[in-house]
């Protein structure tokens, strides 16, 4: 029987983590502060880099074309960076801040220079978080934001766009793509015939990717859902490494190592971790 309140909800997100290791899926979206009954989050310079751009470049979404560039990007993107400034978006000190505050000033510079899609028509689906009954017998719901969705008026078509602000390039097994292209088809009624990702650290130009094949798409994902509900069921979430750089951050949290910053929107308590991994400016954010 469907019940949003009881189904299990996926996300590209979700489903990626799960598949990267299941302990760091249940520290993530399932396990609450005993104290405070709300979930985790963990905030990391990439993290809070990638949301302050994002943010940015999606609050353009909901304008006519004609203003959207009416108030000076960087202006936008300073705003919302005061969000994440200092402990808040994870910055132990302020040399690695401005480091990354830079990099997303480039970012901003690169999409004014060459703005592309944002200076055409686009589509903004009327849910604040688009989503639909994946299986209605498994009580599954699969949602997701999608950065960008310019409409294509010669076909009258949706053309995906998801903006990328890591240094790596996604990769090709993920299922992003077919997740979105899902979402974007039953959530608005328009034909999607064309993807694209623009990786903003070193692109000025889109890169297309081939579309997925929809039923494909849903086969793989129903199962992964699957899995995950009956992870849920079980209870059972380990980690096959004993430990990984996915769900140990997390378990450090828990043991007491993170510094509580304040809940964000969404009542998650947000932690930083005062000593933060090597490899930490390589994560890209996943909205």
């Amino acid at each position: 029987m469907k019940d949003k309140y009881t189904a299990t909800w996926l996300s590209h997100t979700s489903i990626s983590e799960f598949l990267r290791c299941q302990r760091a899926y249940y520290l993530k979206h399932v396990y609450k502060d005993p104290k405070t009954k709300n979930k985790i989050k963990l905030i990391t310079p990439s993290l809070a880099l990638g949301q302050a751009v994002h943010e940015t470049l999606e609050s353009l979404s909901v304008l006519r074309r004609e203003e959207r560039f009416d108030k000076p990007l960087m202006e936008r993107f300073e705003d919302n960076w005061k969000k994440i400034s200092g402990i808040q978006g994870g910055f132990l000190d302020e040399d690695q801040e401005s480091a990354y505050r830079k990099r997303g000033q480039e970012m901003i510079r690169r999409v004014y220079n060459n703005p592309g899609p944002l200076k055409k028509l686009s589509i903004k689906i009327q849910k604040d978080l688009p989503y639909f009954w994946l299986s209605d017998e498994d009580n599954l719901i699969l949602c997701g934001k999608i950065d960008w969705l310019e409409y294509l008026a010669e076909s009258d078509a949706v053309h995906i766009i998801d903006f990328k602000t890591g240094k790596k390039t996604e990769d090709a097994s993920s299922l992003q793509l077919p997740i979105y292209y899902l979402l974007v088809d039953r959530c608005q009624k328009r034909k999607v015939t064309k993807a694209s990702y623009w990786y903003l650290e070193f692109n000025d130009d889109l890169t297309e990717m081939s579309l997925p094949d929809p039923e494909e798409s849903m086969t793989k994902i129903l199962e992964v859902g699957r899995k995950i509900k009956l992870m849920r069921q079980l209870e059972r979430f380990k980690c096959e490494s004993n430990g990984c750089y996915a769900c140990e951050p997390y378990e450090r949290i828990i043991a007491g190592e993170g510094e509580f910053v304040g809940n964000d929107e969404f009542r998650y308590d947000v932690y930083v971790l005062l000593k933060q991994p090597e490899n930490e400016g390589e994560d890209s954010i996943i909205l």
